[in-house]
């Protein structure tokens, strides 16, 4: 028995962990895009073919950095603030569960600490790095190319279907 988790982790029955291997089966399409890759596998599924052979592979990755804006102190404090009230709220939450009076103003005293605190973090976090980067960002990690492959008992049978969904959206 294996027990896995979402990213095909996990243990083996033995209590070894299980190292990541790459894939298997023969390439049965290829896309520019992970959206095009998940259709045509959407498509499979539709035609009743078993997908549990079926795997997405990324090819030629890379990890994509788009600049969002520049982090100015308003900014920067105004994220730790915000940030904070969240956390604030959720322990005056707590608290207010706990104790037996005064919820709104165990409710109150946690939003005021966790801005405070959040302003106070965002500050320091921020004066430590001295200017060295001055914008926030997303990243995200792209391949080149998407290939859909499939074990060799079944992979004719997706060449064949995916050739008609090529076909089909040339119309």
């Amino acid at each position: 028995m294996t027990v896995t988790g979402p990213f095909g982790g996990g243990r083996q029955a033995g209590g070894t962990p299980r190292l990541p291997t790459p894939p298997t089966g023969w390439p049965i399409g290829s896309y520019a895009t992970y959206g095009e890759a998940q259709q045509a596998v959407d498509f499979l599924a539709e035609s009743e073919f078993s997908v549990g052979d079926v795997t997405i592979v990324g090819i030629d990755l890379m990890l994509v950095e788009r600049v969002i804006g520049r982090l100015t102190w308003g900014r920067v404090l105004a994220t730790g603030a915000v940030s904070g009230a969240w956390f604030g709220l959720f322990a005056g939450l707590l608290l207010g569960l706990f104790v037996n009076r005064g919820f709104a103003l165990q409710l109150l005293t946690g939003l005021v600490l966790g801005v405070l605190s959040g302003l106070m973090f965002a500050a320091i976090g921020f004066s430590m790095s001295r200017g060295r980067r001055d914008f926030s960002s997303a990243s995200q990690l792209v391949a080149g190319r998407y290939d859909v492959l499939c074990q060799p008992r079944t992979a004719e049978r997706g060449r064949e279907l995916l050739a008609k969904l090529a076909l089909g959206s040339q119309k």
